[in-house]
């Protein structure tokens, strides 16, 4: 038979008890190897394997081993009857290995002995070429969001004296036409265009005054859901993208807005009224301005849940309604029953209203109450356009004084430029 199969073949115990009585009795492998007539390979290869098995004590320790663990039996006295030593391979106490960064493990090799017993080992590694900085990755992640927390500096100067209402109504967010049918391209990306610019005209355009109402006036989205359809009749909406890509956008505006009013008052007050088009949208937008700016002193998001608004300056009563509930007309009573010692201490009355898109007043100072409705920035749908209704475009803002009333406006109105990628 090959001597190198037979080298390799298991070992037996009484091949490993004879090779250990003989290594202890004459006291080196190479004696034992002459008295049993074996080489000193075979020797040191049969007493590696009694040093694992636990078969041979303290002494000697075989090199390359440590002692592992030792075990005894004592008597009822507590005399130590037997003891079992167990001697194991000495590893070392070097340190753990820690694959290289951007490293990946191309191959391992290993020096084993006779008795396939790993001696030591090489871990062969390369650069992974498709490694990921994943700390760079994060920090261009977070890299727009570096400096939103700083605070916006407010104006050199401002009027007490003054207060101005931005109403911000109808924005139909989603809002999709196109121009063979109702003559106007309007979809998300024409809309967060046109009505930002036109945002930041009107209140570039605003005296200085300490107090900023930026009002959302109902109606910020088109559509409540990817569902697009009004939430209680279910009218089919023409919409345009996906829900979430509606809602970042009014989000974007109405920051915009925000931000564009901090640089001109001193406080700015925000209020978004629910709509028939958006009544869920509009609680998560509100909740959404007021985490965004939970740092910022300067803005103050009323979370009130009802669909009226009611604001005091001075000798000025402000209330607002979206529309599609409570009309118009029934608004002077509202405002006298619900805000009795408001109605009482003011001098100056105003009701703003929203949903119709057309521009029109009713009542008159004598009366008590000035109130009108406001166009919309956004073009008609389909249907409205179908069905002959007529009303302009824009946006407004409007000044009061504390002593006088209303003060000034300030008006853009809509005018559409052709998008040629909408055109067809």
């Amino acid at each position: 038979m090959n001597a190198r199969l037979l080298q390799n073949s298991p070992l037996t115990d009484e091949e490993i008890a004879e090779a250990v009585a003989a290594f202890q009795e004459h006291g080196t492998k190479a004696a034992a190897a002459v008295a049993l007539g074996i080489s000193v390979d075979a020797v040191k290869r049969r007493v590696h394997a009694a040093a694992e098995r636990g078969l041979l004590g303290y002494e000697p320790v075989i090199e390359g081993f440590k002692v592992a663990d030792v075990s005894t039996q004592e008597d009822g006295d507590g005399n130590l009857e037997r003891r079992w030593i167990r001697q194991s391979k000495d590893t070392g106490e070097g340190p753990e290995f820690e694959l290289p960064a951007g490293h990946l493990v191309k191959g391992v090799s290993a020096l084993v002995d006779p008795n396939n017993h790993i001696v030591a080992q090489w871990i062969k590694t390369r650069e992974d070429g498709n490694a990921v900085d994943w700390v760079e990755v994060f920090k261009s992640a977070f890299a727009e969001y570096e400096g939103r927390a700083e605070p916006i500096p407010p104006p050199f100067r401002t009027e007490s004296d003054f207060i101005n209402f931005v109403p911000l109504n109808d924005l139909h967010i989603r809002l999709l036409c196109w121009r063979r049918e109702v003559e106007v391209n309007w979809d998300l990306k024409i809309a967060e265009r046109v009505i930002g610019e036109t945002i930041d005209t009107i209140i570039g355009r605003l005296r200085p005054a300490d107090t900023g109402i930026i009002l959302g006036g109902g109606d910020l989205m088109h559509s409540d859901s990817d569902a697009n359809r009004t939430a209680k009749s279910g009218n089919i909406l023409d919409a345009d993208g996906r829900y979430v890509k509606g809602v970042e956008v009014a989000q974007r505006l109405k920051v915009r807005a925000i931000e564009a009013a901090l640089g001109k008052h001193q406080n700015v007050i925000v209020r978004i009224l629910k709509g028939n088009h958006d009544e869920q949208s509009a609680v998560a937008i509100a909740h959404f301005l007021s985490a965004w700016f939970r740092n910022e002193p300067r803005v103050t998001v009323d979370l009130d849940q009802s669909l009226f608004w009611y604001h005091q300056f001075g000798k000025v009563m402000l209330a607002a309604t979206h529309g599609h509930a409570a009309k118009m007309r029934d608004m002077p009573g509202i405002m006298a029953h619900r805000r009795a010692e408001m109605w009482g201490s003011t001098k100056f009355r105003y009701c703003h209203t929203f949903h119709v898109h057309h521009r029109e007043r009713v009542a008159t100072e004598g009366n008590g109450v000035i109130c009108e409705s406001h166009q919309a920035p956004v073009p008609q749908d389909a249907w409205h356009f179908g069905e002959g209704y007529l009303a302009g475009r824009s946006i407004q803002a409007i000044t009061y004084h504390k002593e006088l009333g209303e003060f000034g406006r300030v008006i853009e109105s809509i005018l559409d430029v052709e998008d040629a990628r909408m055109a067809a």
